[in-house]
């Protein structure tokens, strides 16, 4: 089966976002055994990444990744304004959406 354009789009934003997020991080992933926090950063980057990439290939299991992954940068974005948090619920309402469409629960049944 071909898999829906949205499947594609979303898989190449995580993707997009978790290798901008690493480069974005750089700094503090330089110090990574010396900064708490930069193994955390570095993960949740890699994750994007690797769920960006497997759905493309149509692995259910990625799917259900960019799911927690979305919901779980919500969750942070509620320490940061109200602006961003409704920012990212947006986001996180497009992206399961566009994971659970029709043609994409197609998709990901025939792989």
């Amino acid at each position: 089966m071909k898999r829906p354009l949205i499947i594609t789009i979303i898989g190449w934003v995580f993707i997009t976002a978790g290798t901008v997020g690493i480069i974005y991080h750089a700094s503090e992933l330089a110090g990574f055994f010396s900064v708490p926090e930069a193994p955390w950063i570095f993960i949740v980057r890699l994750l994007a990444i690797i769920g960006g990439l497997f759905i493309l290939k149509g692995h259910n299991w990625a799917r259900w990744l960019l799911v927690v992954w979305i919901v779980y940068h919500v969750g942070l974005s509620i320490f940061h304004s109200p602006t961003e948090l409704i920012t990212h619920v947006v986001i996180m309402i497009l992206v399961i959406a566009g994971l659970f469409h029709r043609k994409s629960n197609a998709y990901f049944r025939h792989h």
